[in-house]
Parts: C-alpha cells; sequence; structure tokens
C-alpha cells in the first residue's frame, strides 16, 4: 500500500485545504497531519532572532496511504494543482508498496 508524506510550506489556510481535499478523494486510507522530524536551524542568539523577516510560512506533514500505485498518483497530481492554485509549496516523499524510498 502506498504511503505518501507531503511536506507543505504555506498558509494554515492552504494546509488545511490540501488536507481537506484529501479526505475527499475516493479509496484514500488515510490522511493525518503528523509531526515534522527535520530538524530547523533556529539559533536564538543570532542578533535577527524574532524579527518579523524571520517569520516565514508555516510548514507541515500530511502523510497519506493510497490503495495502490494509481490512487497514489492521483493524489500527487491533484496537490500539485491544488498548491500551485494557492501558491504554496508541495514536497512529496514516498514509500511505495514497501520499496524503501
Amino acid at each position: 500500500m502506498p504511503q505518501i508524506r507531503i511536506r507543505i510550506t504555506g498558509s494554515d489556510d492552504a494546509g488545511r485545504a490540501i488536507r481537506d481535499l484529501l479526505t475527499s478523494l475516493p479509496g484514500i486510507e488515510r490522511v493525518e497531519e503528523i509531526q515534522d522530524l527535520m530538524p530547523h536551524m533556529d539559533d536564538p542568539d543570532s542578533s535577527s532572532a524574532g524579527l518579523s523577516e524571520d517569520e516565514g510560512p508555516a510548514m507541515r506533514v500530511i502523510e497519506v496511504e493510497a490503495p495502490d500505485d494509481a490512487a497514489a498518483e492521483r493524489v500527487r497530481e491533484t496537490v500539485e494543482a491544488l498548491a500551485f492554485k494557492l501558491d504554496v509549496l508541495a514536497e512529496f516523499e514516498s514509500n511505495e508498496s514497501g520499496s524503501g524510498e
């Protein structure tokens, strides 16, 4: 069963819209927002720490389980189209049928 992780960089509303779209796709087994495990390079001692220019768009990771490769491809195409429309970044990481990518 293909599993896709999608890293969304954009507003909370855009992330919610993508998550809602994914839950509406037929055949999708699971859609869950998970904790981002990637370390972020925050330096609290920096002279620019806390400045408004340092505050960027939110990042979230959504994990999706699809029943087959065709559904996984439909997830990618649908999210890419909506991300383009909402002007957000969507990065995909997949583990299809246990291939270990």
